[in-house]
């Protein structure tokens, strides 16, 4: 697709910061979003490191740049410097959507959106569950508040492959947001089977099987999964990963970082444009390039 072709001066910019930058498909995801919705905008990636954050901000604002997604590793280093911070963002500790509002940067977490929307579906069923989350990063913030907050799930089990961050991510929901009813465990499969196996769903979220390294997965012991359990990995590329695989030949459901992708990006395309996404539209064009 050939989006600069289209670039005049009344095409209004949003884009993504972060560093590295070209690993991110949310370009491709925007523009093609943009283009089915006819839509005078283009998306371009920046790339910025933490040293230069302060001064890119700057200069968002001087050339009215209308909003931008943030990306590793600047989610968390951004939310000083901000003027205006979501309640989830600020819970959470970490943004990745910024709207320029005349000079007025402020930020919100639309992962949560992502996790909500992938996870809505099955709501009933993870009340008062037990749920494993593998990793402690932007995203696991993300998964757990949205655990707590919008599923009221009964018991969260946190895997690191460095257990004292599991435990120090444990102290700070459970002082951030009320909820006790955790365990923090270190990732080494073999001990955590019985831990998997009671969990009613299992959510990766570190980038484990993500392409290049599509051969790892945070378990490969297939009594790790039960039938109809929900596995839900964040990595969208591969669409489905080692860990959904083995999780799928043991009769577990799964749920795709795909989706979780797409619905974050449409609250943050909402937030710019005051439109909606057309997600169905935007997932199926992405679901094919992204398996082609």
């Amino acid at each position: 697709m050939q989006y600069q072709n289209k670039f005049n001066h009344n095409t209004k910019i949003v884009g993504v910061i972060g560093h590295p930058i070209k690993h991110s498909y949310s370009p491709l995801m925007h523009n093609i979003a943009f283009e089915l919705s006819k839509m005078n905008y283009i998306y371009l990636p920046f790339d910025v490191p933490v040293n230069s954050l302060k001064d890119a901000l700057k200069g968002m604002i001087a050339l009215g740049i209308k909003g931008f997604n943030v990306t590793i590793p600047l989610k968390e280093k951004i939310l000083p410097l901000l003027k205006d911070v979501s309640e989830e963002a600020s819970i959470i500790g970490a943004v990745n959507t910024v709207i320029n509002d005349d000079g007025l940067l402020r930020g919100f977490n639309t992962d949560v959106n992502g996790v909500v929307e992938s996870l809505n579906t099955f709501k009933d069923e993870l009340q008062g569950a037990e749920v494993s989350v593998i990793g402690s990063g932007g995203a696991a913030r993300s998964v757990i508040y949205a655990l707590i907050r919008n599923f009221k799930v009964g018991h969260i089990n946190i895997i690191n492959r460095t257990e004292q961050t599991a435990e120090s991510l444990k102290e700070y929901f459970s002082s951030k947001m009320l909820f006790k009813e955790f365990k923090a465990f270190n990732l080494v499969p073999p001990d955590l089977v019985s831990v998997f196996q009671n969990s009613a769903m299992i959510v990766n979220t570190t980038p484990m099987g993500m392409y290049p390294e599509i051969d790892d997965a945070a378990t490969t012991i297939k009594e790790s999964f039960k039938k109809n359990q929900l596995v839900f990995d964040v990595v969208y590329m591969p669409v489905k990963t080692k860990l959904l695989k083995n999780a799928e030949l043991q009769g577990a459901r799964i749920v795709t970082g795909l989706k979780m992708f797409v619905e974050q990006g449409a609250r943050a395309f909402e937030l710019w444009t005051g439109e909606k996404m057309p997600i169905e539209k935007v997932q199926r064009t992405l679901d094919f390039y992204l398996n082609n």
